[in-house]
């Protein structure tokens, strides 16, 4: 995969502005802070972004992929001002989730998601490699 980011637009910081790759597409559904039995779980965006982002690496990985792979991300997010002020933590379980490449990424400011308790939501799409 080949992360683009032109000199002539602003340095992106958190993302990429063009991904392009070859291979098997996968696309990924929006994925929130649910756990295996259904209940929206984490206190707060930190914690609810974990949970969501994660949630979508199993399934990526279920389709054979990994962060790797993740060629866009849309986060739909509910209180745009409490994702900013959160930044920072957020960054830091991207780090840890994800690593440092970063897809081309879209944050989306919602009035509300499906559950009512969820604060934000992650949907991607991933590129793998052709088959051998």
């Amino acid at each position: 995969m080949e992360r683009i980011n032109p000199p002539e637009l602003a340095k992106p910081s958190g993302f990429s502005h063009a991904v392009a790759g070859t291979g098997r597409t996968v696309f990924l559904a929006g994925q929130t802070a649910l756990d295996a039995a259904g209940n929206i779980v984490g206190d707060g965006i930190v914690a609810q972004f974990e949970q969501a982002l994660s949630n979508m690496l199993v399934a990526l990985r279920a389709a054979g992929g990994g962060p790797e792979h993740l060629a866009a991300l849309t986060i739909y997010i509910v209180d745009v001002p409490d994702y900013r002020a959160n930044a920072r933590e957020i960054g830091a379980v991207w780090k840890q989730l994800m690593g440092t490449e970063y897809p081309a990424t879209a944050g989306i400011g919602v009035a509300r998601l499906w559950d009512d308790a969820a604060l934000v939501e992650v949907q991607g799409t991933a590129v793998l490699p052709p088959n051998g």
